[in-house]
């Protein structure tokens, strides 16, 4: 019996698409540098024919062009646990606990997006979104002022808070109701450039941290970037000074390599924004810097005994090499990354048997005509090694803490490094949200072990004795 509601899959494409047209004619560049991204990725897939077949073979050719990620930061719990129910509309849920103040950003973070493999492939729009921590503002009065402003604002519209109910009682929206949805949405998305305070007021704010006063100043959590997905981001970012636009000194994650993974970005400076302060007689004048833009590209996702590697090599070069506020030494720090990194496997056979990463399985035709011959092999390894079953790396739909303070740090104005201790602070954000986030790992974990286990049915091989994978 058919409900007469559209799937969440298809709010998320109509969002998604909302979201890039009015993010184009808010930031022009980003129409330049989704220009330079096709442009790119265009000539990696002509030339090369392996990652165009695995792209293929993965269901994820189709998706590379409408892949984009956002990033938005709120003020409190309660802008936080309503936007966790707007984005289940668009079927998507928040992934991992990331808390940013490792390198200083007073923020911690989710990143909300489809989980399954069929709603990724689909359209793997994700919104990295962050939850102000005002409790690491250190001086008592400003932190009581910045609260008292962030309750008195309302960023969800009344009809998209009405949406948002009839989806949770009826189970859905239809697709007038999707589209309404998605109009009254993009409202609490979109830049505003009136501030809701003084320019004597953001300025004690912006000294604090710029970040603060760009979540505590506006009327809502603009949007301040689009991301769109590359295949070769050092290509990108060598060229986007020709087409006018100057790239962070350093790619923020690991080193180029021949297997690429979990995730490298890279971005251009913020735009400075003229906005109107709140004055006794009108609108005062004033600038205001944090919407900027951003490339990524991604590689496989790591196992936690991956991860950790990762982590080790990452943490011991920025130990050593601190790239400075200008970009000084960012050539040396590129070096030493790639000197550390060649203790992970650079080769998919390597990082597989190593359990490093996680890899999506698939019976081959040549293995399926075995099958039915009775002449395969009961071993997981022995089936890849004559032909019977191939492995794709499973791409990383996450996100890095020190990355994603690294490009936050740039657009906030200095290129430096900077390390601080942990300050974590999961069940209060959780408490925040409404619901625990989702273990990234755990994901990737069953979507190898599901996929295993349907290419082994499908080869017909039983009681196999397998070693888990990872």
């Amino acid at each position: 019996m058919s409900t007469g509601f559209v799937s969440a899959d298809h709010t998320r494409s109509l969002f998604t698409e909302a979201m890039s047209q009015m993010y184009r004619a808010e930031v022009p560049q980003y129409r330049t540098l989704i220009e330079l991204v096709a442009d790119v990725n265009a000539e990696v897939l002509a030339s090369d024919s392996e990652l165009r077949s695995r792209l293929t073979r993965a269901g994820e050719l189709g998706r590379i062009d409408v892949e984009r990620h956002g990033a938005i930061r709120l003020g409190t719990a309660d802008e936080l646990h309503t936007i966790r129910r707007l984005f289940a509309v668009m079927g998507m849920q928040p992934v991992g606990y990331y808390d940013l103040s490792v390198a200083g950003v007073p923020v911690h973070s989710t990143a909300f997006r489809p989980v399954d493999a069929g709603a990724l492939n689909a359209n793997p729009f994700r919104v990295f979104t962050s939850l102000l921590r005002l409790e690491l503002i250190e001086d008592e009065a400003l932190r009581a002022e910045a609260t008292e402003i962030l309750v008195r604002r309302k960023i969800y519209t009344q009809r998209a808070i009405q949406l948002i109910e009839r989806f949770e009682d009826v189970g859905g929206l239809n697709a007038t109701e999707a589209t309404e949805f998605v109009a009254e949405a993009l409202e609490t998305f979109r830049w505003h450039g009136e501030a809701t305070v003084s320019a004597e007021t953001y300025k004690r704010l912006h000294d604090a941290h710029r970040l603060i006063a760009d979540v505590v100043s506006f009327k809502g959590p603009h949007i301040n970037h689009l991301t769109p997905r590359t295949l070769d981001i050092d290509a990108v970012q060598r060229r986007m000074p020709e087409r006018g636009i100057t790239p962070k000194a350093v790619i923020e994650g690991p080193p180029r390599r021949h297997c690429d993974i979990l995730l490298r970005q890279t971005s251009f400076k913020a735009l400075e924004e003229a906005i109107g302060f709140v004055g006794q007689t009108g609108a005062e004048p004033g600038t205001h810097t944090a919407r900027f833009g951003e490339i990524e590209q991604r590689g496989v996702a790591l196992t936690a005994k991956g991860r950790a590697l990762y982590d080790r090599l990452l943490a011991s070069v920025r130990g050593e090499v601190q790239v400075g506020a200008s970009g000084a030494k960012a050539t040396d720090y590129d070096a030493e990354l790639a000197t550390r990194f060649e203790e992970l496997p650079d080769n998919w056979d390597e990082l597989r048997a190593q359990e490093l990463a996680f890899f999506r399985y698939s019976a081959t035709p040549a293995g399926i005509a075995a099958a039915v011959r009775g002449q395969l092999p009961a071993d997981v390894s022995e089936l890849i090694e004559k032909g019977h079953l191939v492995f794709d790396p499973i791409v990383y739909e996450d996100f890095l803490p020190v990355s994603a303070a690294g490009i936050f740090q740039s657009n906030l104005g200095t290129d430096q490094q900077q390390n601080y201790a942990m300050q974590s602070n999961r069940d209060a954000f959780e408490d925040a949200l409404g619901a625990p986030v989702t273990d990234e790992l755990e994901l990737y974990a069953d979507q190898q072990a599901r996929s295993l286990q349907t290419a082994i049915d499908l080869l017909g091989v039983a009681g196999l004795q397998l070693r888990p994978v990872a």
